[in-house]
C-alpha cells in the first residue's frame, strides 16, 4: 500500500468518524443525557440534514487546515490541534448556520457533544495509525528509499537523525562521501556507495530512489548545484541540508539584534536545570517501581546461587560522564573466570568496532542466558542510579579497553552521565553496529528532552519482554 491510499483511507475513515461521532453525540444527549435532562425525543432520522451538511463543513475545514496533509515527524499532539481546530471551525459553521435557519431540531448541546465526540474518535484513530506505521517503517515497509550525501558532521548528524526516528518514514540505503579523507568514515550498516561523482550511476543502479540528502560541506557550492540537476534530471526529489559552519541544526540560535539576523552557537547537551528534571525521573519511577524490582532481584539472586558456584553480583569499572570511571554493578550471568576467558574468545567476536560480543557465549550460565535475553541482569545498576553514577536513560556506560579504541567522534557519547537503557537498546540492541549505537547516543544527547526519556523508558519494557537483540 502506498501512501496515496494511505491517505485516500485515512480520508474515508475520517468521513465515517464524522457520522460515528455525531451519532455518539445524539446517544449521548438523548438516550444518557448526560449534563442537561430532555422531555422530550427526537429521532435520530431528523438530525440528518445536518448531519449532511457537518460533512461537507468538515470536510472544508479539514482541506483548509490540511490535517490530511503528511507531514514527517509531526508529534501526535500537534496533529491533534489540527484536528481540534479543523473539528471547532465546522462545528462552529454549522451552529451559525443553524443559528439563522432555526432548524428543527436544534440542540447546542448536540453539537458540544459531537465535537467532543469526533476529536475523541479521530484523535485515537491517529494514534493507531501512528503505532502501525511505525512499526511497518521500522521493518522497512512503506518507508521512502533515500541517500545521503556526505559524511561530516551534518551528514552523521543527518545519519543518526535517521536511525532515531523511524517516523520520519525514511530509509536510508546509503551514502556517498564528499571525497575528503577524514570524512569517509564507516556509517553504521549504512553502505558507502562512493563519491558525490557517482551520483548518476547509484540512483540508475536503484530507480525506486524517493528523496536524495546532499549534506555537503558549504564551500562545495558548484558540487551542489550539479548534484541537484542531476536529481531534477532523474526525477528524484532532492533536500540540501545547510551546512551553518559544520555545525548541526540544533547547536545554532537564531537572534535578532535590532532587526539584524545573527547566528550563535550553543552548547549542546543536558543542562543543571535539565539534569535536576531528570534525576527527578529517575528517583521517582524507582521508587514508583520498588517494590516489584525488589522481589524480582531476589528471585533472580536466589536462582543464581542455586544455578552456578560464585557470586550473585558482578562488578566492573566502566567509564562515566566526562570519563570519570566507577564500578557499575550487574547480576553475574556468566561462570567466575568468565573475564580470564575472554581473550581465548576473541575469535568468535561477533561484534564490530571495540565491542566484545557473542551470540551464544559459552562462557553463560543457564540463568545467566535467561536473565541477559530480558535484561534482568541489569537490574542491580538502580543503586548506580541512586548513588548518582548513572541514569535510568543514556549512553551504555563502556569499559576503559572500549574508550582506548575509540575514534574522536565517539568519545561525545561520554558527554553526559551514563544509562540502564536508551536509544541503542529500543532500536535494535546488540543487532546494532557500534557506529550506529554512537549515532543514537549523540541523536539523545543533541535532542534530550523528559518526554524523550520517558518514551524510551515506555518502549524498554516491550523490547526487553521480546527480547529483540539482546545477548
Amino acid at each position: 500500500m502506498s501512501h496515496q491510499r494511505i491517505r485516500f483511507a485515512t480520508i474515508l475513515s475520517d468521513l465515517l468518524l464524522f457520522n460515528g461521532g455525531f451519532a455518539l453525540a445524539y446517544v449521548i444527549r438523548y438516550k444518557w443525557q448526560w449534563l442537561r435532562p430532555i422531555t422530550f425525543l427526537e429521532p435520530f432520522s431528523d438530525y440528518l440534514g445536518q448531519l449532511l451538511l457537518l460533512d461537507i463543513l468538515l470536510i472544508f475545514t479539514f482541506a483548509q487546515v490540511r490535517v490530511w496533509r503528511r507531514k514527517r515527524g509531526e508529534f501526535w499532539v500537534d496533529e491533534l490541534s489540527r484536528i481540534v481546530y479543523a473539528v471547532a471551525a465546522g462545528i462552529g459553521l454549522l451552529s451559525m448556520i443553524a443559528f439563522f435557519v432555526q432548524p428543527t431540531p436544534f440542540s447546542r448541546l448536540m453539537y458540544f457533544w459531537a465535537f467532543l465526540a469526533i476529536v475523541t474518535l479521530i484523535g485515537s484513530a491517529r494514534l493507531l495509525r501512528r503505532f502501525v506505521l511505525n512499526l511497518l517503517y521500522q521493518r522497512g515497509i512503506l518507508a521512502d528509499r533515500v541517500l545521503v550525501i556526505g559524511s561530516g558532521e551534518v551528514g552523521r548528524s543527518l545519519i543518526r537523525t535517521l536511525l532515531a526516528r523511524p517516523d520520519l518514514g525514511y530509509q536510508a540505503v546509503g551514502y556517498l562521501h564528499d571525497g575528503l579523507s577524514e570524512n569517509n568514515i564507516g556509517l553504521g550498516r549504512i553502505p558507502n556507495l562512493g563519491t558525490f561523482a557517482d551520483l548518476a550511476k547509484t540512483m540508475a543502479e536503484r530507480p525506486k530512489l524517493h528523496t536524495v540528502f546532499i549534506a555537503l560541506p558549504g564551500e562545495m557550492h558548484q558540487q551542489i548545484s550539479q548534484l541537484l540537476h542531476v536529481c531534477q534530471q532523474h526525477s528524484v526529489k532532492a533536500q540540501v541540508v545547510p551546512d551553518l559552519l559544520q555545525l548541526s541544526m540544533n547547536r545554532v540560535e537564531f537572534n535578532n539584534m535590532g532587526g539584524i539576523p545573527t547566528l550563535a552557537v550553543r552548547d549542546v547537551g543536558i543542562n543543571r536545570v535539565q539534569q535536576v528534571a531528570k534525576r527527578l525521573l529517575d528517583l521517582v519511577v524507582i521508587l514508583v517501581g520498588s517494590i516489584p524490582a525488589l522481589l524480582v532481584m531476589g528471585l533472580i539472586a536466589l536462582a543464581i546461587k542455586l544455578d552456578s558456584p560464585g557470586p550473585v553480583i558482578y562488578k566492573a569499572m566502566r567509564v562515566g560522564k566526562n570519563g570519570r570511571s566507577f564500578p557499575m554493578y550487574k547480576f553475574r550471568s556468566m561462570v567466575v573466570d568468565a573475564d580470564e576467558r575472554k581473550e581465548s574468545l576473541k575469535q568468535y567476536n561477533q561484534a564490530d568496532g571495540p565491542l566484545f560480543k557473542i551470540k551464544d557465549d559459552p562462557r553463560m550460565t543457564r540463568i545467566g542466558r535467561f536473565i541477559r535475553r530480558l535484561s534482568l541482569d541489569e537490574l542491580p545498576q538502580l543503586y548506580n542510579v541512586l548513588l548518582g553514577q548513572m541514569s535510568l536513560v543514556g549512553p551504555r556506560p563502556p569499559l576503559a579497553e572500549e574508550v582506548a579504541a575509540y575514534k574522536p567522534w565517539h568519545k561525545q557519547r561520554l558527554s553526559v552521565i551514563g544509562g540502564i537503557t536508551g536509544l541503542w537498546q529500543v532500536s535494535g540492541r546488540s543487532d546494532l553496529t557500534f557506529d550506529e549505537l554512537c549515532l543514537l547516543d549523540i541523536y539523545y544527547i543533541e535532542n534530550w528532552s523528559l518526554a524523550l526519556d520517558i518514551r524510551i523508558l515506555l518502549q524498554t519494557i516491550p523490547h526487553s519482554l521480546f527480547g529483540r537483540g539482546a545477548y
